[in-house]
């Protein structure tokens, strides 16, 4: 049987703070830590034998994905790093303490910004010290940084990655595991499961919690889906 494991990277230290972190190259906790390494022994545990693994440009998605293989045995399996599976960039809120910002700006926008589909909050300023477009890394891939994004314009970039490089595999019926985040995740959720804009947006994925997808043969439709740590599992849309 074909399988897709979603990985949503382990706590992270701006995740601890309560920030909002975007495309900032924050790294793991020590909880975080553990997370990834129990989300490993749960992915080991299903014995499913994975044919390659991606993963986002960011360290702690990265992080992630290295203790997950290590806790598998598996470090050998192919990793694919792609920008297309960000984090979504949060623009001038990126770096602000989340309840912080709601005393500034009222809970209501705050609320419209962070769960809105296709509002994107404001723009990060050009001279503000979380600004990455300057970033080697996305120099180096010749990616231009947006300057915010709301999850609609995320969906607009991890989709026709998926569907390019990751759908083709999983029909040929490779098994596959991505580590990325919570937006980009929530991303391919709604694309998997065909979940509307206004549900997506109310989607919770846990930090280190693997999600995993049972996929009909020759489709990228999904047959079942679950998370593996039942005591952190958060509720899943139905099945198409």
């Amino acid at each position: 049987m074909t399988r897709l494991a979603l990985i949503r990277h382990g706590q992270s230290q701006w995740n601890l703070e309560n920030r909002f972190t975007g495309w900032v190259d924050v790294d793991l906790t020590e909880q975080g830590v553990a997370e990834a390494k129990k989300a490993g022994a749960l992915l080991s545990a299903t014995g499913v034998e994975f044919s390659a693994c991606y993963t986002s440009v960011q360290k702690r998605a990265i992080r992630t994905l290295w203790i997950v293989l290590d806790e598998m045995d598996r470090m050998w399996l192919p990793v694919t790093r792609a920008w297309q599976l960000n984090e979504r960039h949060y623009g001038g809120l990126t770096g602000l303490n989340k309840a912080e910002t709601a005393e500034k700006h009222g809970a209501d926008q705050v609320k419209i910004w962070r769960r809105s589909f296709d509002i994107p909050p404001p723009a990060i300023d050009a001279d503000s010290e979380h600004n990455m477009a300057n970033d080697l890394r996305y120099r180096a891939l010749g990616v231009t940084v947006p300057q915010s994004e709301s999850l609609k314009l995320t969906l607009d970039r991890v989709e026709p990655y998926f569907q390019k490089e990751i759908a083709p595999r999983l029909k040929k019926g490779e098994s596959l595991a991505i580590s990325a985040h919570g937006n980009s995740l929530r991303a391919l959720v709604k694309l998997l499961l065909g979940v509307s804009d206004d549900e997506i947006v109310n989607l919770e994925i846990p930090t280190g919690n693997p999600l995993l997808f049972d996929i009909e043969d020759g489709t990228i439709k999904p047959t079942s889906v679950a998370y593996l740590d039942k005591d952190r599992a958060q509720p899943i849309p139905p099945l198409p």
